[in-house]
């Protein structure tokens, strides 16, 4: 097994694009620490209360709660297998505690985006609590207005896709995850992708980097 980390601020379609590529090729297995702690948090397990009120305020999870469960997946993970990581690792920190893992990184795939349009991006995105599909209002609608075309759901804002969290998160990325970027680019694994041409465009780019 491999790993392909995903860099990039929130909102920047990280998740849409590993979602995609892996749903269109089964030797890769898209791992978003996102979903893993917000399936905690619905479980209401002590992970997810833990985790709860840092996801709530933008600010980051504690990194040895989320290592923990990072750790398990790629535990289970066997096989000739490229995971992509999402979300994982967060900070240099995080870095490491991947590093002493053992599992060889392949490549770290930075998916650019400016902040102005992350945040247009963020404003109009909805999500199903049910089968986890993401949408955009405008870029990326449902069939039907406000449902889920997957599992007819209802579709939810986040919590911690706000207008005043995603400022936070912003902030948050700036400050502890940008870091990785030199922190890869270092080690000769940096690639980067212009994630402003549509989701297409982007899976086709990240493909050709990995």
């Amino acid at each position: 097994m491999n790993i392909v980390i995903l860099l990039g601020a929130p909102g920047s379609g990280k998740g849409t694009v590993a979602g995609a590529l892996a749903a269109a090729h089964d030797n890769l297995k898209h791992v978003s620490s996102g979903d893993l702690l917000r399936g905690a948090v619905a479980k209401g397990t002590e992970a997810g209360k833990q985790a709860k009120s840092y996801m709530e305020s933008g600010n980051l999870v504690p990194d040895a709660l989320i290592a923990t469960m990072i750790k398990d997946v790629v535990a289970e993970t066997t096989g000739d297998v490229t995971m992509l990581l999402d979300g994982f690792p967060r900070n240099l920190a995080q870095a490491e505690i991947l590093a002493e893992m053992g599992t060889p990184v392949k490549s770290a795939v930075l998916i650019d985006v400016p902040d102005e349009i992350i945040q247009d991006r963020i404003a109009g995105r909805r999500t199903c609590p049910k089968c986890k599909a993401g949408y955009h209002v405008r870029n990326l609608p449902p069939k039907v207005e406000g449902v889920c075309d997957v599992c007819g759901e209802k579709l939810v804002v986040r919590k911690d896709d706000n207008p005043e969290t995603v400022k936070d998160r912003l902030v948050v990325y700036h400050q502890q995850t940008e870091p990785l970027i030199a922190y890869y680019k270092d080690k000769g694994l940096l690639r980067t992708v212009d994630g402003t041409t549509g989701v297409e465009n982007v899976a086709a780019a990240f493909l050709a980097a990995m």
